[in-house]
């Protein structure tokens, strides 16, 4: 959701202090006690040289989450199952090498502009803008080499009372992919002691333009690697959705879900009607969430029966897009595991795809003197 309010210009004086060198470890007040602390370590350079860390946080349950300023990657997220155990439940790699070779956005921050948008352009303020057209005629998650998940961000410990966090800035220049404007943006990981991760974003801009900023990890609450996803129970908060043609554009219509393969208003394994859906090969689906704009609402909740995770969704988005991994092959992960067809979900908190294009949808646009914001929330416990 954007959220209005007036905003001085943002300045970038205080960018270079927040590289961090090869080894850096922070500890809170209550990690002095042993109960939570964030540590950032080197874990990589980038092909032109680019130092890259990666912070690995710890709440006082013992849970873990690792992201690196490489894409502002989730690359773990390690959970307690019924058992205490805890377990990585976020398909990624173990080190930098095979996300710098390409990969299908695991745990990555996609932006500008998560999903579609049709014939990679749009119109506003009567001025028509081209974008990176990268998925056929049509953009997507942002582009080509400077879209979010493929620069270096730069990251920063950061603490509160009960939790423990990494924070990321990133200045997108004014055309980078098409985009207008200069683009301030600062996404922020939260680990809460009471299991929560939170992600947080802000931007702001010095010239009209748009914006719709997701994560794109892909969970298995079984654990990554550990077969597929389709016995995992399903709940999502929405009796809507936004049809789409054969390149997955919304056609404009908001159509109900009940009765179709679509629907999780109720309970339901992942893989009980996934066969029906032959043109997808799965499910790649955005939902109209059911709440009040602009607050926490519930998304969706997941559970796995094996281990007894349970995932709690909750966004400030208007949609979430479910993608289940389809076609997903012989792609070698964390542990020497091979990740393959549904063996992960995706809930991607965003805005409508292509919403620049559909003015009935909510408005994406970003204005000076505006602040974007957004919150997602992803809540575990077992039973």
């Amino acid at each position: 959701m954007i959220t209005r309010s007036i905003l001085l210009s943002p300045t970038r004086s205080g960018a270079a202090a927040l590289f961090l060198s090869t080894v850096l470890v922070w500890q809170s007040t209550a990690a002095a006690a042993g109960k939570s602390d964030v540590e950032g370590k080197l874990f990589g350079r980038t092909s032109d040289g680019q130092p890259v860390t990666i912070f690995e946080l710890t709440n006082a349950n013992g849970m873990r989450a690792r992201v690196m300023e490489y894409g502002a990657i989730l690359v773990s997220l390690e959970v307690p199952n019924r058992a205490g155990k805890l377990v990585d439940i976020a398909l990624g790699f173990d080190d930098l090498a095979p996300y710098l070779r390409g990969h299908p956005l695991f745990g990555s921050t996609v932006g500008r502009y998560a999903n579609r948008i049709a014939g990679a352009r749009f119109t506003l303020d009567g001025v028509e803008y081209k974008l990176t057209a990268n998925s056929g005629k049509n953009h997507i998650h942002g582009g080509g080499d400077l879209r979010f998940d493929k620069v270096v961000w730069k990251g920063q410990p950061v603490q509160g009372d009960g939790w423990v966090g990494a924070r990321f800035r990133h200045w997108s220049k004014d055309g980078e992919e098409g985009f207008p404007g200069n683009l301030d943006c600062t996404i922020t990981y939260v680990l809460k002691n009471d299991n929560e991760l939170q992600i947080r974003y802000e931007a702001s801009t010095d010239k009209p333009t748009i914006i719709n900023l997701t994560n794109h990890s892909y969970f298995n609450l079984a654990g990554a690697g550990n077969g597929d996803v389709l016995n995992q129970e399903m709940t999502i908060n929405a009796t809507l959705y936004t049809p789409a043609d054969k390149d997955l554009i919304p056609t404009g219509e908001i159509r109900t879900v009940i009765g179709t393969p679509l629907d999780f208003t109720e309970p339901k394994t992942v893989g009980a009607r996934i066969g029906e859906l032959t043109e997808t090969r799965g499910y790649d689906h955005c939902y109209v969430l059911t709440g009040s704009p602009g607050s926490a609402n519930l998304a969706a909740r997941v559970y796995e029966p094996t281990g007894g995770i349970v995932m709690e969704v909750r966004t400030t988005e208007p949609g979430v897009q479910l993608y289940t991994a389809n076609g997903m092959r012989g792609i070698q992960g964390k542990g020497g595991k091979v990740y393959g067809n549904h063996y992960g979900f995706c809930l991607e908190t965003q805005h409508f795809p292509d919403s620049p294009n559909k003015l009935h949808f909510p408005s994406t646009v970003l204005r000076p003197g505006q602040k974007f914001q957004s919150t997602t929330i992803f809540k575990f416990s077992t039973r």
